[in-house]
C-alpha cells in the first residue's frame, strides 16, 4: 500500500507513484480526457483520467503518478490514475463548492453548515480562528502561564442573577457559566498566571450581528500586578501573537494582517467622553458606558491620530463594572479597568481585581448584594491573594473583525443565538 500524500506535498513526490484521498471538488469530462479536482485538508490536486468523473463531493482515493504540469495546482498533477470511490453523496450540496466565491445567503450557510463549511473560503475562516487560539496559547505559555480547564456548570451566576441559563442539576438549581472569572481568580492563588479557552454562555436576548448565546472565550489572569497596566501589556503580547500565528490563513483569504503597535494608544473614559462631546451632536458625558456608535468614532480617531486599529479605553465608571473590579485609587468613581477596541468594536474587557477579602465584603454591601451566594468564591480571598487582574476575549468576534466580515455568525461553528439551536 502506497502511503497517502497530501495535495500540498505532491511537488515533493514528482515522478513517483502516489496516493491521494479526499472529496471530488470538481469534475470535467472532455472528449478524450477527464479532469477531476480532488480536495483534501491541505488543498487541491488535479487528476487526469478517462471516463465519467464521480459526482461532486464523492469521497475517493486516487493512485497514480505525480507529474510536472505548470498549469496544474501546485505545478503537479496525477496521471495514469485509478480512482476508487469510497462513498457517494445522496444529494448535492446547497451551492457549488468549487466556485471561488460563496454564492449563498447566511441562512443557507448556517442551515447547511456540515457541508457548506467544506467551501475552502469558509473553512479558511475557521483555520484563522484555530491559528489565533494557537498563537494565544503559545504566547502565554512563553510568559509562564498555565493552561486550565474550569467547570461550565456552576452553583451561582458569575456576575449577577440575570442573563444566565438555569439547569436542573440532579434536583438542584444550577447554571451554565457566564465566564470562568471566579475560577481563574482563585487559581491565581495556585499558579500565579493562568489562561483558559472554552465556551461561555449568556442568556441575553440580543438579535444583533455581534452577540451570541454561546461563544468561545479566551481568558487570562495574572498575579502580582501593579495595576491594570500590567494586564494591558500582557494582552498586547497575546494579540500580537495571535496575529502572527494567523498570517498564513489570512493570506489564503487575501486579508492583510493588522499591525499591532508596540504600545497600543490609550484613552481614559472621561477623556473619551469629552472627545465625543466635542465631535458629535450628542453629549455622552454622564453615561457609564460607550454606545456602539461611540466605539466606532473612537476607533476612527485612533486610526487618524495614532495610525492604530487598536485603542485601549481605560477607567470605566465603577457603577458599570462588576463588583470585583478594583477602583482607581486616585479617582475612586472610576475603575482600574479597560476595554480594547479593534476596528470599531469592543473586543476585550479586562482590568485589575480586588484582592482583599474585606474589600469584597464591602463592595458587595455597597451594591446591596448578599455575600452568601459567593461564599465559595470569597473563600479564596480569605486565605491571602496577591494583587491580580485579567481579561477575556471573544474568539468569534475577534475572527470576524480580523477578516472584516459583518456578522459574528459567519465566524462561528454552528452558532447558538436567540433563534438557532440546530444544526
Amino acid at each position: 500500500m502506497i502511503s497517502r500524500v497530501l495535495s500540498n506535498d505532491l511537488p515533493d513526490h514528482a515522478g513517483s507513484r502516489v496516493r491521494v484521498a479526499g472529496w471530488v471538488h470538481r469534475g470535467r469530462h472532455l472528449k478524450s480526457v477527464t479532469f477531476v479536482i480532488v480536495r483534501d485538508r491541505s488543498g487541491i490536486t488535479q487528476v487526469v483520467t478517462t471516463g465519467a468523473p464521480p459526482p461532486e463531493e464523492s469521497v475517493v482515493t486516487v493512485t497514480g503518478t505525480a507529474t510536472h504540469n505548470p498549469q496544474a495546482p501546485g505545478g503537479v498533477e496525477i496521471t495514469d490514475a485509478t480512482i476508487t470511490v469510497l462513498s457517494t453523496p445522496d444529494s448535492p450540496p446547497p451551492f457549488d463548492l468549487y466556485r471561488p466565491t460563496i454564492p449563498a445567503t447566511l441562512p443557507t450557510l448556517l442551515d447547511n453548515a456540515p457541508v457548506a463549511l467544506r467551501h475552502p473560503l469558509l473553512r479558511a475562516r475557521f483555520e484563522t480562528a484555530a491559528a489565533s487560539v494557537a498563537g494565544f496559547r503559545s504566547t502565554l505559555d512563553a510568559m509562564g502561564f498555565t493552561e486550565v480547564h474550569t467547570p461550565k456548570i456552576v452553583a451561582s451566576a458569575t456576575e449577577s442573577g440575570a442573563n444566565v441559563f438555569g439547569i436542573d442539576y440532579f434536583g438542584t438549581r444550577a447554571y451554565l457559566a457566564q465566564s470562568p472569572q471566579f475560577f481563574k481568580q482563585a487559581l491565581v492563588g495556585v499558579f500565579e498566571r493562568v489562561y483558559e479557552t472554552g465556551p461561555v454562555f449568556r442568556a441575553e436576548p440580543h438579535d444583533t450581528t455581534r452577540h451570541l448565546a454561546q461563544y468561545t472565550s479566551l481568558d487570562a489572569e495574572l498575579g502580582f500586578v501593579e495595576d491594570h497596566g500590567d494586564v494591558m501589556r500582557v494582552l498586547r503580547e497575546a494579540i500580537a501573537g495571535m496575529v502572527t500565528a494567523a498570517e498564513k490563513s489570512l493570506r489564503v483569504l487575501d486579508v492583510t494582517p493588522p499591525e499591532v503597535p508596540g504600545e497600543i494608544p490609550t484613552l481614559h473614559f472621561a477623556e473619551a467622553q469629552e472627545l465625543l462631546a466635542r465631535n458629535t451632536s450628542e453629549d455622552p458625558r454622564g453615561e457609564p458606558d460607550l454606545a456602539p456608535a461611540h466605539e466606532r468614532l473612537l476607533s476612527e480617531w485612533a486610526r487618524r491620530e495614532h495610525g492604530s486599529e487598536f485603542l485601549f479605553v481605560t477607567g470605566y465608571p465603577m457603577r458599570k463594572r462588576p463588583f470585583y473590579t478594583h477602583p482607581d485609587p486616585a479617582r475612586p468613581d472610576y475603575s482600574n479597568s479597560f476595554d480594547l477596541l479593534f476596528r470599531g468594536v469592543e473586543l476585550v474587557t479586562g482590568g485589575q481585581r480586588l484582592h482583599r477579602h474585606a474589600d469584597y465584603l464591602a463592595a458587595l454591601a455597597e451594591r446591596g448584594q448578599d455575600p452568601e451566594p459567593y461564599r465559595g468564591y470569597l473563600s479564596a480571598f480569605a486565605h491571602g491573594m496577591p494583587p491580580h487582574g485579567g481579561f477575556a476575549l471573544g474568539l468569534e468576534r475577534w475572527t470576524a473583525r480580523l477578516l472584516g466580515v459583518p456578522n459574528i455568525r459567519e465566524t462561528t461553528l454552528f452558532p447558538r443565538d436567540l433563534h438557532r439551536l440546530t444544526p
